[in-house]
């Protein structure tokens, strides 16, 4: 009788024992960590298929936008000042070779021009074309690397939206590591291990 008295009272040690028992608040907290991480994991590297295009819809619609959509700020005014190059270049060029091309004709016609003084030619003919042909490649020159550089612009917003969508965890690194081997301690062995972790 005695023994079947100890064993209720052992099995209502360990019932009472569950009922008045603490709850585990570490437990709690690292549940809900590991909730709030797996979350902001998951928002990190969501992949955006369309958002290497709208980059580049945005850097073709304004130059330079396509760099602010990616959030990348200090892109923008670089774009704008290799955009600006090309403009002002091809303005000086244009305005000159305008300037010479009239000159000519009104040589040509036998009249008086801007670079005739007091009836002295100071620029010749041949000069007035050599002049014309040489500004006129300039500035074909100067409308070309224009036009190159915003087809770069859009190429490096679309590449740059795709990059940043790129999984750059600490889990994809290399990371070398030197493991002795005790059995062969006087002849080093060279080998090389992949770890994966999923």
């Amino acid at each position: 009788m005695n023994l079947k008295k100890i064993i209720l009272i052992l099995c209502l040690s360990f019932l009472s024992e569950s009922f008045f028992a603490q709850n585990d608040s570490l437990r709690i907290d690292t549940l809900k960590t590991e909730k709030i991480t797996k979350k902001k994991v998951e928002k990190q590297y969501v992949y955006d298929p369309l958002a290497p295009s709208k980059a580049a819809f945005y850097s073709a619609i304004f130059p330079g936008m396509g760099q602010i959509y990616n959030k990348k700020y200090w892109k923008a005014p670089i774009v704008w000042g290799a955009l600006a190059l090309p403009v002002y270049y091809y303005q000086i060029n244009n305005s000159d070779y305008k300037r010479y091309r009239t000159a000519y004709k009104l040589r040509k016609n036998g009249l008086p021009d801007e670079f005739i003084v007091d009836g002295v030619e100071i620029v010749s003919t041949q000069t007035l074309e050599t002049a014309q042909e040489q500004l006129r490649e300039n500035r074909d020159m100067s409308l070309l690397t224009g036009v190159i550089l915003y087809i770069l612009q859009i190429v490096e917003a679309s590449v740059n939206a795709h990059l940043i969508q790129f999984n750059t965890d600490d889990n994809l690194t290399i990371k070398p590591q030197l493991i002795f081997d005790p059995i062969r301690i006087e002849t080093p062995s060279i080998g090389l291990t992949f770890k994966y972790n999923f």
